[in-house]
């Protein structure tokens, strides 16, 4: 065979091979999902930190009830919520039926807040605490001035200023609405149900006299933190508040001290949670925790994931889906506490794990989680719940607001203990230790990040490409050193 004929071959081979890409991105197709706003700060976070390992996650906030709709109606991978399916609404809307086959899986826990815009002498104020009722009333139309007498009582005895309060609620579908709802059903049910005329929960918040509505939960931040916000007061996940600079209310709980929802406080509450076999949240024992460092608006969101490969999803959708959840439920967790949110604890992460290996294509994942770094557990052990640091004398029911003249600060924190704010501050009152906040939708990690390792067929496509690459690179000088020699040889 001459040397042309014998080079020709060996390239044609090579060539018949597909040229591959790197294993680290071969399997990954583009995944989609939509709802819940009130997770999207952490959910736009993760997606940009694996975005440069070829992972390709598009997430729309379009609030948790859209979220819902489009899983049931086939137009994403998967969505986000703060409340199951509703089967049966309380509020007399109809059933949410999916086709899909699904289960839920908690993505990340935090606190619903209330985030408020007010000034007094000029100055913004930074400690302001109410009590449950308080808000219930507030947000049922009861309390309409900032003056009024159960707010004065709340600070104990410091009076706010006399101005009208504006409460912003959701003109969407919103599970923080539903969340919000439910609390006030379980804890004043005589206030909320003569105000809505019904019992139970709702998505839509109902037409609040003297309020405003807006659209999502940038919506609602946006309007109290305005120029024109002077006076309003919002229920909205904590990130909100922290990314617009804007204080939150100090909740009172059940052993009668004010807290922020920061991560330690709602690890604490989240403790009481009762978790149904579908992994979907009972949470009376979180708004009546006895522990004085709950917060008592605890909650977490639920991803809804697919089961099945019912269009529009594949075996090949799910690889990407689970290496992007194998990557929040550990070290994406670790950013949780800086972007407003508590992380996920062990229990909650190893159930996770059980629900992603019921993706079609899943990876195989979760079964070390001495190699999963979570900040919550280590050993087994709940660290986060341990090193939570105890309220300020000043929290107390009874005690001068912390932040006035003689209140003092007495407390008995240990790291990322909540700092005191001043009445008169000008900067917001936030949890020392939480960090900087990054906004939803800009890029936290400028670098590619640890995912799973890719299925056996990336890492041969890889091997293949390699050996592909090495054959034209070695073989022409070869076979040209090979055709010399023939010359000099002579042939027969």
């Amino acid at each position: 065979m001459s040397v042309r004929r014998l080079g020709a071959l060996v390239l044609a081979s090579l060539l018949a091979f597909p040229c591959a890409r790197p294993a680290a991105a071969a399997d990954f197709v583009p995944v989609t999902g939509s709802g819940s706003t009130w997770s999207q700060v952490a959910l736009d976070q993760w997606a940009a930190a694996v975005k440069k390992n070829g992972i390709t996650v598009n997430y729309t906030g379009s609030g948790s009830t859209a979220g819902r709709t489009d899983f049931r109606s086939a137009q994403v991978d998967f969505a986000v919520s703060e409340i199951p399916f509703q089967l049966r609404p309380e509020d007399g809307s109809p059933p949410e039926v999916s086709k899909r086959d699904y289960a839920y899986m908690p993505i990340v826990a935090g606190g619903t807040a209330f985030m408020y815009h007010l000034t007094k002498n000029g100055k913004r104020v930074e400690n302001l605490r109410l009590s449950g009722e308080t808000i219930t009333k507030i947000f049922t139309g009861k309390i309409t001035n900032w003056s009024d007498p159960a707010i004065t009582k709340d600070m104990n005895g410091v009076q706010m200023p006399n101005r009208k309060i504006t409460p912003v609620t959701r003109s969407d579908g919103s599970g923080t609405t539903a969340q919000f709802s439910l609390w006030m059903d379980g804890q004043y049910p005589d206030l909320w149900r003569a105000f809505f005329k019904k019992k139970g929960l709702t998505s839509y918040y109902p037409t609040l006299p003297g309020g405003k509505q807006q659209n999502g939960s940038n919506g609602v931040a946006a309007y109290v933190a305005a120029s024109y916000g002077e006076g309003a007061i919002t229920y909205v996940e904590y990130a909100y508040a922290r990314n617009a600079g804007y204080p939150v209310v100090k909740v009172k709980n059940k052993s009668g001290y004010f807290t922020l929802p920061t991560a330690s406080n709602v690890a604490v509450a989240l403790t009481k949670a009762e978790i149904d076999s579908d992994l979907t949240q009972k949470l009376e024992g979180v708004y009546n925790s006895a522990d004085k460092r709950a917060y008592p608006l605890s909650s977490y969101s639920y991803m809804i994931i697919p089961t099945s490969t019912q269009a529009p999803f594949t075996k090949e959708k799910g690889q990407t889906l689970s290496t992007f959840i194998d990557y929040f439920l550990c070290a994406g967790q670790q950013k949780a506490p800086e972007l407003g949110y508590s992380p996920l604890p062990k229990n909650l992460v190893e159930a996770a794990y059980r629900q992603l290996n019921r993706i079609p294509g899943h990876i195989t994942a979760g079964t070390d989680l001495s190699k999963c770094h979570n900040p919550t557990f280590e050993g087994g052990k709940n660290v986060l719940l341990e090193t939570a640091p105890q309220p300020e004398a000043c929290d107390q029911e009874g005690k001068i607001p912390c932040g006035e003249p003689g209140a003092g600060t007495t407390a008995t924190a240990g790291p990322g203990a909540t700092a005191a704010p001043t009445a008169n501050a000008t900067t917001p009152a936030v949890a020392v230790g939480d960090g900087p906040v990054v906004a939803a939708g800009t890029t936290a990690f400028a670098e590619p990040v640890e995912v799973a390792a890719q299925s056996g067929t990336a890492l041969a496509a890889g091997a293949i490409a390699t050996a592909v690459l090495l054959g034209a690179l070695v073989l022409p000088p070869v076979l040209t050193a090979y055709a010399r020699r023939r010359r000099a040889g002579g042939t027969r």
